[in-house]
């Protein structure tokens, strides 16, 4: 040590003043290098947040970026900043603070970079006539662990609702009306040019874009999925409804002829898919008679072929550079492949979302399709009726469920049976002002609105099979509030499935009683209730009044269930009730179509065992052509 020690020592007092000038130019060389290596990682405008070169809401070629050369332009990024944590969904705000202003919500980009991972925004859009429906939205993907969403608000009460709910929420600036529109309305064909406006303003972003409508559920997590495709432009759902595939792979596009549906579907921002957006939303600009799911498919229909390669599934589609793929019809659903052929059980695959297309009573009959099936988030009093519950066993013969073939005739036999039974249903739950959970409904004839052999040809639809509500009954109807002087008291319904959704509270489901139904006058059978017993004997063909004075002290039994409706009701003892019952339940059963005839309809007869003559016929004459009320 010695040896290095003394030689430094001599050098350091010969030099002190050179090596004390060094030494401060060396420190401040560090310093400032210091400085600008942490400016330059943490930066807004480093290269690591790169704007895009496209114009877009909040950001013009002027923008802070980094520039090439001397040419001015801007370089365009391989990957777009992102939030590293999402500010969690359903925090709400804190107690007592106010609404900020309504600027605060527009879209822009940055307003989508806080919800952006992994470069993809999930959004929805909607009005205040859709609130649970959105909510039901948010709370799949939210349990499912996506939190990378975003939801448009067509009128100021959804978005402040929505904020309120601590739910991320941006204004599409529509100043739309909160009700329900309709499907098929002229504020319905708005709704769908408006998706395609924020689909071509999201897409500059520079973020991939899954779009769904609302009345759709998310079952599974689906970003894994489409990330097995990065070279796709577009991912769409369709309306396809025989299978094209058995597996999880793409659709065969070769070989599927239904139309693609834009109720779900995937971009990315690419600039054949841009393109695409832009000739999308100024076609429909251009002519408001064109339907935005057609105005799509007319376009990626343009040119479609050949196949990108032989393995992807993807097709260069619309302009020729387009890659396109269609989501499988057998677990990105639509409202026949779950809920009438459940193509997915039969192929033994997990659904990733299903979609209420294919059915036949509005909004109303959405919501129920999606309570049968349990993917329904309502509020806890939908579960817990202030009257109570009432169920049945309902019963059918082996032979008007399996025997014989499938056609009109053995159909309507078997659906009428069904029918007598829920009718009577329907009358005790008036008597007993309690809520009727309805049974399942087995067909053995689809419904469509077209002519067809009873089951699409090629489809898995599996005859009979339980078939939605709206199939027989017109759901919209039942739910509507028809004036009490003219159709009697309201008869509340709930789906088959109610009793074994999760949601179900135990004090419900421990507050039953059963009924049997028993020969008046034989052991134990009463209309006089004097014990607690878990199962009451009660006579079959009770009047109106046996059944009010029977169950009048059990108005704290939340569930009633019958062991049968077969003869479970001799008739109202009140004729002006039941005058306003049978008007009020005639108009509770639809259609089933159709027939090759002009039209091709028939009309449900809720009261078809009253006519003797009565057989499944199409109306012969346009006289004819109307329900049996």
């Amino acid at each position: 040590m010695g040896f290095w020690k003394n030689p430094f020592k001599e050098v350091t007092n010969n030099s002190k003043p050179l090596f004390l000038t060094v030494y401060a130019i060396i420190f401040i060389g560090i310093f400032f290098s210091a400085v600008y290596v942490f400016s330059a990682v943490y930066s807004p405008d480093s290269a690591v947040s790169w704007r895009l070169s496209q114009n877009s809401p909040n950001q013009t070629v002027d923008s802070p970026s980094l520039r090439l050369g001397g040419g001015g332009g801007v370089m365009a990024p391989t990957i777009q900043p992102e939030i590293s944590k999402l500010k969690p969904i359903w925090k709400t705000p804190p107690p007592g603070s106010e609404m900020p202003p309504l600027e605060t919500f527009r879209l822009t980009k940055e307003l989508v970079q806080e919800r952006v991972k992994d470069n993809v925004i999930v959004a929805t859009f909607g009005n205040y006539a859709f609130m649970d429906f959105i909510l039901t939205w948010v709370k799949h993907l939210t349990d499912l662990g996506v939190e990378n969403l975003l939801v448009g608000a067509m009128d100021t009460k959804l978005l402040e609702a929505l904020y309120w709910k601590g739910i991320p929420v941006f204004d599409m600036g529509s100043h739309m009306s909160t009700i329900d529109v309709g499907w098929g309305s002229p504020t319905f064909h708005k709704m769908g040019r408006e998706k395609v406006i924020l689909i071509d303003s999201m897409l500059p972003f520079g973020y991939e874009l899954l779009m769904c409508d609302t009345d759709m559920a998310w079952l599974k997590n689906p970003l894994p999925y489409l990330a097995r495709y990065p070279e796709a432009d577009v991912l769409t759902s369709t309306d396809q409804v025989t299978p094209t595939v058995t597996d999880d792979r793409l659709d065969n596009w070769q070989q599927a002829g239904g139309a693609y549906n834009i109720g779900i579907f995937h971009w990315r921002p690419t600039e054949s898919a841009k393109r695409l957006a832009k000739e999308w939303k100024d076609i429909l600009l251009a002519d408001d008679k064109i339907w935005d799911q057609n105005g799509f498919n007319d376009l990626v229909h343009r040119q479609l072929g050949p196949s990108v390669d032989d393995e992807s599934g993807l097709v260069y589609a619309y302009d020729g550079t387009l890659k396109l793929g269609l989501l499988p019809a057998s677990i990105f659903c639509s409202g026949h492949t779950y809920f009438v052929q459940a193509m997915y059980q039969q192929l033994r695959l997990e659904p990733y979302a299903v979609h209420t297309t294919f059915q036949y009573a509005g909004t109303e009959g959405k919501r129920h399709r999606l309570r049968e099936a349990k993917v329904f988030y309502d509020p806890p009093e939908y579960y817990d009726s202030p009257g109570g519950f009432l169920t049945f066993k309902p019963s059918i013969p082996k032979s008007l469920l399996l025997d014989g073939e499938h056609n009109l005739q053995t159909h309507f036999t078997l659906v009428n049976y069904q029918m007598k039974q829920i009718r009577t249903a329907l009358a005790i739950a008036s008597i007993l002002n309690r809520t009727l959970v309805m049974p399942p409904i087995w067909c053995r004839l689809d419904r469509l609105w077209f002519p067809h052999p009873g089951v699409l040809i090629g489809s898995m639809t599996r005859q009979p099979f339980v078939c939605p509500l709206d199939h027989v009954f017109e759901v919209h109807t039942m739910l509507k509030a028809l004036p009490i002087e003219e159709f009697g008291p309201g008869i509340n319904i709930r789906e088959y499935s109610f009793f074994d959704n999760p949601l179900m509270p135990a004090q419900v489901k421990g507050s039953w009683l059963d009924v049997q139904l028993c020969q008046e006058g034989s052991e134990n059978c009463q209309s006089n209730i004097t014990n607690t017993a878990p199962v009451l004997r009660f006579p079959r063909r009770s009047n109106e009044e046996t059944l009010k004075t029977a169950f009048s002290p059990l108005k704290d039994v939340k569930v009633i269930q019958f062991s049968s409706m077969q003869d479970a009701f001799l008739g109202f003892t009140d004729k002006a009730r039941e005058e306003k019952f049978r008007k009020r339940v005639k108009r509770y059963v639809g259609i089933w179509c159709c027939v090759e005839h002009q039209p091709g309809h028939i009309y449900y007869d809720m009261y078809w065992d009253e006519k003797p003559d009565w057989k499944p016929l199409p109306p012969q004459t346009p006289e004819d052509d109307h329900p049996h009320w």
